[in-house]
């Protein structure tokens, strides 16, 4: 829902990080963020909190780097966007892992279930949705990403701020994963909605 104003601020803000690294590899830096979110997931995974938290953001951060340094220095790829994503959503899929590992009550690991589900539904509803745009030429010149993302209520910018919610409020998983799971589904629907309007 914020993602488009969302990233413009954060490209200013995290511009002079890219400033120096004019040699770096796009996918290497990828690749230093999923190993960072992993670490998050592991470091929730023992209960260790503010930690976990921090280094949540940082790979946070690094994800927002790769993009703005292959744009930056023309070393955008097909393949750059497509390891990102792959990253992005092992470690979206870690971190609650971890999160419900450190609490292991038989409803965290239900809801935790019904929030997986959500995710690789809203997956379904915009990555079939967005290829279904590129084939129409329907891109937006203004993304700032590999392929099209339509958006919807729950974007990455919603995503983030509920994970740094899950991280910091642990012993509330069940009714915080419950809570999130019912606003992808809207996000579901509202693509649904789209795209029988639009296609």
């Amino acid at each position: 829902m914020f993602d488009t104003f969302m990233r413009r601020l954060k490209g200013r803000l995290i511009e002079r990080l890219a400033a120096p690294l004019s040699s770096a590899s796009p996918n290497l830096i990828t690749l230093l963020g999923l190993l960072i979110g992993l670490t998050a997931a592991f470091l929730a995974a023992i209960g260790s909190v503010v930690p976990s938290l921090l280094v949540w953001f940082l790979s946070r951060v690094i994800d927002g780097l790769d993009g703005l340094v292959a744009r930056r220095f023309n070393k955008q790829s097909d393949f750059g966007g497509y390891l990102d994503i792959v990253c992005d959503f092992a470690v979206y899929a870690a971190v609650p892992i971890g999160l419900t590992l450190s609490q292991p009550t038989t409803l965290n690991f239900i809801a935790l279930a019904v929030m997986l589900a959500s995710f690789y539904i809203n997956a379904a509803s915009w990555m079939y949705l967005s290829a279904l745009l590129e084939k129409r030429a329907a891109r937006d010149v203004s993304t700032q990403t590999s392929i099209i993302m339509p958006s919807g209520l729950i974007g990455g910018t919603e995503s983030i701020t509920a994970f740094c919610i899950f991280l910091l409020f642990p012993v509330y998983l069940a009714p915080l994963f419950g809570i999130f799971s019912a606003l992808v589904f809207v996000t579901v629907i509202q693509r649904l909605v789209w795209a029988k309007q639009n296609l």
